[in-house]
């Protein structure tokens, strides 16, 4: 019994040894330079700092001008002055020349300002980065990690061992985690979910980068579409409000019309001619303050020029007929 306990316990550790050995290692790497500029926090302090630099670097080059004019003026002043007064103003120089040295050392150098505030900038990042790194390495089982912008030198690293997306993806959650609600955290879940399945899957992610570049194939059509319509209706809106200018303008003009009635008689010419006098012309000029109404009295007038037109030749044919027919009893009766 013995013996089988002993046998199936080292068939066991031989098992395992063979898997561990068989395993392949997972090796990966991030760019902490490049993390550093993705993270919003970081590129705030670091554009805050970077104005201080410029306003240090601005009181050196102000300094550089007095010890360069001073300079200039011993030069030019030099055949002037005596030995001690030349060698006072050289001591200056020099003294000036130092401060500046000790001003620039102490803003840039290896132990200045610019480096001990960039460090502590970086400082609270990088402890969030090395911890992202070590859930990424649990979660995954990575092997090695390594730092690609560290003083370890690297003579090749290929791109598909780069985590350095992972990490600012969880250093970008968690600053999203904190603003977002159960809803949305639920939804966030989800879609690191996905990203997470993405980061596992080289194939899932090629299939991903397609859908993703066809999805904004599409709207930037949907985008080039919209703008062309609104084109269109803002080139119909122009045209539109024209048409409404130029009727506006016509509407407060004034509107003068003449309308000229002459009567013609009509005689036979058997028949004495009957003259008629032509009727004056009516002119009508009145200011358009109403269109409406001025439309009505225009055809009023018309109507009432018509009607007298029309009674005047009645009135002139019945005068024929009847000159007529005196003209002819009378012949009938000369006859007779």
């Amino acid at each position: 019994m013995r013996k089988q306990f002993l046998f199936i316990f080292l068939a066991l550790i031989a098992a395992n040894t063979n898997e561990a050995q068989t395993r392949s290692t997972r090796i990966g790497y991030i760019d902490m330079e490049y993390i550093l500029e993705n993270v919003s926090d970081y590129k705030e302090s670091k554009s805050q700092l970077e104005l201080k630099a410029t306003k240090w670097k601005q009181e050196i080059e102000i300094k550089k001008l007095e010890i360069n004019k001073l300079k200039e003026n011993l030069k030019t002043e030099k055949a002037l002055l005596t030995k001690e007064l030349i060698e006072e103003r050289e001591t200056e120089i020099k003294f000036l020349e130092n401060e500046m040295l000790e001003y620039q050392q102490k803003q840039f150098g290896v132990d200045g300002n610019l480096m001990r505030q960039k460090a502590a900038l970086a400082k609270p990042i990088q402890d969030q980065v090395f911890t992202a790194v070590q859930d990424i390495a649990e979660a995954k089982n990575y092997d090695f990690i390594f730092d690609k912008s560290s003083d370890l030198t690297m003579l090749f690293s290929a791109k598909r061992f780069d985590i350095s997306d992972q990490v600012i993806r969880i250093l970008n959650r968690t600053e999203k985690r904190e603003q977002l609600t159960k809803k949305q955290l639920k939804e966030q879940e989800a879609k690191e979910n996905i990203e997470n399945a993405i980061d596992e899957n080289p194939a899932m992610a090629d299939r991903q980068k397609a859908l993703d570049a066809r999805k904004a194939a599409r709207e930037k059509l949907v985008q080039d579409r919209k703008l062309e319509q609104e084109a269109k209706r803002k080139e119909y809106e122009d045209k539109r409000n024209a048409i409404a200018a130029e009727k506006a303008a016509k509407k407060n003009g004034t509107v003068s019309e003449t309308t000229n009635t002459t009567g013609t008689a009509k005689t036979d010419t058997t028949a004495k001619p009957a003259t008629t006098t032509p009727t004056e012309p009516t002119t009508t000029t009145e200011p358009a303050v109403n269109k409406a109404e001025e439309r009505q009295k225009l055809y009023e007038q018309r109507k009432k020029e018509l009607e007298e037109k029309k009674k005047k030749i009645l009135e002139e044919r019945e005068a024929a007929k009847k000159a007529k027919e005196a003209e002819t009893q009378k012949t009938n009766t000369t006859n007779n």
